[in-house]
């Protein structure tokens, strides 16, 4: 995958239309969440409200190399990311781009989430263009419902992964899992503070704690804005389910 950010809306609408062209794994319809809504064919894309600057997300073949960790998780393919720094005073926060569902898991709750996580494809070129987590995250809009904060409706759940081993680096990492202790996440509206900022991240236990009554707007896999990132993710799991991204879609898998 070529990084050529100049011509990267095209890209953008291709993997719009990609996006589309989704198929599951399963037959009939799946569960967004244990008891959630049917995961519609069509709901998986670039969130363009989201989405700063010409960035990329497209869905792709590849990448492969050789030893461990030599393809993809799942299938074939996976969701490539290109967001770059136009600064040209490093790290000056820059371009971003989501790439999730606003539909399926909608009105969800989020202390219902039980498994989250992905696959990813990180470069020691990334880690060079910052530090070693420098990475994608997950990233979960929505209304906190919180009665210490009357008329807030708004917040994104931010998940910071940890750090890929050097052994994995150039090539597909294990399964990073968001939920284990000791995790990182935070609250974009800061509404559980001094706990959950960015400044002080919790784990994703304390989180789900802080906001019994929270609902979820949409699910989404993110970069930016801060630092340049050229790589890949496969096999985001919600719940039940693995989101395996191919070229030609995104098919659900359940998990035994």
């Amino acid at each position: 995958m070529k990084v050529r950010f100049g011509a990267s809306r095209g890209k953008i609408r291709t993997a719009i239309a990609l996006a589309t062209v989704v198929t599951s794994a399963l037959s009939g319809s799946v569960s967004a969440l244990a008891d959630g809504n049917s995961i519609g064919s069509d709901h998986w894309g670039v969130i363009t409200r989201n989405t700063i600057g010409s960035p990329v997300a497209a869905l792709r073949d590849g990448p492969f190399v050789t030893g461990i960790g030599s393809r993809p998780p799942y299938g074939n393919g996976s969701l490539g990311i290109e967001v770059a720094n136009n600064s040209t005073t490093l790290p000056t926060p820059s371009e971003k781009v989501d790439f999730g569902n606003e539909v399926d898991f909608y009105g969800n709750r989020v202390r219902d989430l039980t498994h989250l996580g992905f696959h990813v494809f990180q470069t020691g070129e990334n880690v060079n263009y910052a530090n070693d987590r420098n990475l994608p995250n997950i990233r979960i809009e929505a209304n906190p419902n919180l009665a210490s904060h009357p008329g807030d409706t708004y917040t994104t759940l931010v998940w910071l992964p940890p750090a890929v081993p050097t052994d994995r680096l150039n090539r597909w990492s294990k399964f990073l899992d968001a939920t284990v202790l000791g995790g990182q996440w935070f609250l974009s509206g800061n509404e559980l503070s001094p706990r959950c900022t960015q400044a002080s991240p919790c784990d994703f236990t304390t989180l789900k704690n802080g906001l019994p009554q929270a609902t979820i707007y949409s699910v989404a896999v993110g970069k930016g804005r801060d630092n340049l990132w050229v790589g890949a993710v496969d096999g985001l799991r919600i719940n039940k389910y693995v989101y395996d991204f191919e070229a030609d879609g995104v098919r659900a898998r359940r998990v035994s």
